[in-house]
């Protein structure tokens, strides 16, 4: 998926990459490789050695479980507030997990040799990285309790909020079939959730294109999750 660095995408477009100071920053640029991630592409399979570890600058990067009978559930989203492959730098070198595209986009790369030794030095990217893998448990353990305790057109609206947050726009392009995947749910209860929201003029939905209408009162609908995991992203990293 390596594509010429020559086209107009920046490292400082992830959150992670931008927050680091200039030396540590210096010190990785020449080893971030620029790589396409098309819809549905998967960074990693579960159980699979991670040799890379992927910071998104655009699109999103869905962490799906799959299980045996063939059904699936997203249980967390990645943007480019930060990075894929923590299992690189947390020792279990594999997760239970799969990473998938579900946004399409672009990411940068860097090896796990790299990384290993920026973690060696202490610097800035090894604070970073910790502090978003403690974000990111925060996410997990919001959308499962999410899953078990809400409707599910609260379970949509959180993850259209969460969604665009990433992309930073108010309608993105996906499938009702893609998203009850994801949510681990029928698509007939995505299309009646998202019907409800439709009624009530918070979303337009029209050829796998949903649209935000009114976003503060899509923000009064949503359970408490999705500001529980805002407030945890705030409060753990760098704006």
């Amino acid at each position: 998926m390596s594509i010429s660095p020559k086209l107009p995408h920046d490292p400082l477009q992830n959150k992670i990459l931008a927050a680091l100071n200039k030396s540590d920053y210096q010190r990785i640029i020449s080893d971030l490789e620029l790589v396409e991630m098309p819809l549905g592409w998967k960074l990693a399979e579960a159980g699979d050695h991670v040799k890379y570890i992927h910071f998104p600058i655009s699109g999103i990067v869905s962490l799906i479980y799959d299980l045996e009978d063939g059904s699936s559930s997203e249980i967390a989203i990645v943007g480019n507030e930060g990075m894929i492959g923590i299992s690189v730098y947390m020792g279990g070198d594999s997760m239970p997990s799969s990473t998938e595209v579900q946004c399409a986009g672009y990411a940068y790369r860097l090896s796990r040799k790299i990384l290993k030794r920026e973690f060696s030095l202490g610097g800035q990217l090894q604070q970073i990285a910790l502090l978003y893998t403690q974000a990111l448990i925060a996410q997990t353990s919001q959308t499962a309790v999410c899953n078990q305790h809400h409707t599910i057109d609260q379970q949509l609206s959180r993850w259209l909020l969460m969604s665009l947050d990433r992309l930073h726009d108010d309608k993105m392009l996906i499938t009702q079939s893609l998203i009850a995947r994801l949510l681990g749910v029928r698509r007939e209860s995505v299309t009646e959730a998202a019907g409800k929201l439709q009624k009530v003029g918070l979303i337009t939905y029209t050829r796998g294109r949903i649209t935000v209408l009114d976003r503060p009162k899509l923000e009064e609908r949503v359970c408490e999750c999705y500001s529980a995991v805002a407030k945890e992203y705030a409060r753990l990293l760098p704006a």
